[in-house]
């Protein structure tokens, strides 16, 4: 069982920037792809961006360019750096952390979200 606990999170105006933190239980070097998921409200949690364990990294068509995610695999910490905010990047920011220990078998943990809102 992995814990994940996010912080970071809050009001900041459009424009500015802020960085999430995810702390991770273990060792992030048995986790196989950890990411940033977002939920605004009335909507659907969507992916925003991930990075796996070889540190190859992917994101969503809109953050792309503002947004970066790195991990620090001393600390077991993954972080998401996002500049250039926008009122629609408002939302619950969740930590999610992806074990495939076989093709049938693959451990989805997600930590309890920070909320970010970006002000117009």
């Amino acid at each position: 069982q992995v814990q994940l606990v996010e912080s970071g999170g809050g009001l900041v105006q459009a424009g500015g920037s802020l960085r999430l933190s995810c702390a991770a239980s273990e060792t992030i070097f048995s986790i196989d792809r950890m990411g940033w998921y977002r939920q605004a409200p009335g909507k659907q949690r969507e992916s925003v961006a991930d990075i796996t364990s070889g540190g190859s990294t992917n994101y969503a068509d809109p953050v792309k360019g503002r947004f970066t995610i790195s991990k620090d695999n001393a600390k077991n910490t993954v972080y998401l750096q996002m500049n250039s905010l926008k009122p629609e990047d408002t939302a619950v920011y969740y930590c999610n952390a992806l074990k495939q220990l076989s093709d049938r078998t693959i451990y989805n943990y997600w930590g309890q979200g920070t909320q970010v809102t970006v002000s117009s």
